[in-house]
């Protein structure tokens, strides 16, 4: 089962630019060069507060345990949702919220 960890700051100051930091347990099998039946995600979406910030759609290249890094600028308290989509519609999410103040 994959298990999705993120590294969000608890607070930050208004205007700040925070990195987040994802990775998820994940083999990504493409199936071409093992006999294993193809096991790979689709996509990961990251959204703050109901607004899409970050979107990666995965390929054969992607290696296994997809760790991402990048950067948001932020303006007020903030949810955050994240959702790994695997190729059979199956969704891996993670919740989290920055405060400021």
């Amino acid at each position: 089962m994959s298990r999705p960890r993120v590294r969000l700051p608890g607070s930050a100051s208004a205007g700040e630019v925070i990195e987040i930091r994802t990775l998820i347990n994940h083999p990504m099998i493409t199936g071409l060069s093992s006999p294993e039946p193809r096991d790979m995600l689709a996509r990961l979406e990251v959204r703050m507060n109901g607004e899409p910030v970050f979107t990666y759609d995965f390929d054969n290249g992607s290696s296994a345990n997809p760790y991402h890094v990048f950067f948001v600028r932020i303006e007020e308290t903030s949810d955050f949702s994240f959702v790994w989509t695997h190729e059979d519609g199956e969704e891996f999410t993670f919740e989290g919220q920055v405060s400021v103040g």
